[in-house]
């Protein structure tokens, strides 16, 4: 198995248990990485032997514009639409992070990740 990662794709969301982040938005960095048998796509040097990263990130992009309360369903729902979008992913992470979460004191991110 080979790995396809897409690291810190940094996008303006509207996820949050508050009103307020729902209303003005918050910045998100999104993780994934996708354990992908990529034997034939090194053989072959054809997109259509692997996944196309730049559709990964379309499917996360169009998760991410669904506003959801918990970082927890933001994740499951990528998650989902990835697999359903690429039935060649055998496993992987997606790590969904918020940047400047409301709390009362500093910090860099709040995230939720799932594995499967």
């Amino acid at each position: 198995m080979e790995t396809i990662e897409v690291k810190r794709l940094e996008l303006w969301a509207r996820h949050g248990v508050m009103e307020q982040e729902r209303v003005v938005g918050n910045m998100f960095t999104v993780d994934v990485s996708l354990s992908v048998d990529l034997q034939r796509a090194m053989v072959s040097d054809s997109v259509e032997d692997t996944v196309n990263y730049a559709e990964v990130v379309d499917v996360v992009k169009a998760e991410m514009a669904i506003p959801s309360l918990l970082l927890e369903n933001v994740v499951w729902r990528v998650k989902n639409a990835i697999l359903a979008r690429f039935p060649m992913v055998r496993g992987g992470s997606v790590k969904v992070a918020k940047l400047t979460p409301p709390v009362s004191c500093n910090v860099d991110e709040v995230s939720v990740t799932t594995r499967w």
